[in-house]
């Protein structure tokens, strides 16, 4: 159990600092209301549109290619790094994935979702 003291110990500091820090926010921080400052925001610029106008499909699409792309970058390191290790069956099983993802590139590209108008 003197193995976990200290774990414990850093847990409850880190509590303490973020409900004071909390609490001192609530406590000396600025309180006045006005209407500029109770309106919603994005980057320190006031809104343009309204939040509920829809985006065009071509927004998730890029999104969605992004986590794919992502995904491949972090399957691609370790195995880089343990390439000797795994030998030809690991070479074989990796280059199925790429030419999945490369298939899905393909198929994306020609249905025009990477140009934007």
């Amino acid at each position: 159990m003197n193995a976990y003291i200290a774990i414990l110990i850093m847990l409850a500091l880190a509590a303490a600092t973020s409900i004071g820090i909390l609490v001192a926010t609530t406590i000396i921080g600025p309180k006045k209301k006005f209407p500029e400052k109770m309106e919603p925001f994005e980057c320190g610029e006031s809104q343009l549109v309204s939040p509920r106008l829809r985006f065009s499909i071509k927004f998730y699409l890029v999104a969605l290619f992004f986590v794919i792309f992502d995904i491949e970058a972090v399957f691609l390191y370790p195995w880089a790094v343990l390439f000797k290790d795994l030998g030809l069956f690991g070479f074989v099983e990796m280059m199925i994935f790429i030419v999945v993802l490369a298939v899905g590139l393909i198929y994306v590209w020609k249905r025009g979702a990477l140009e934007w108008e």
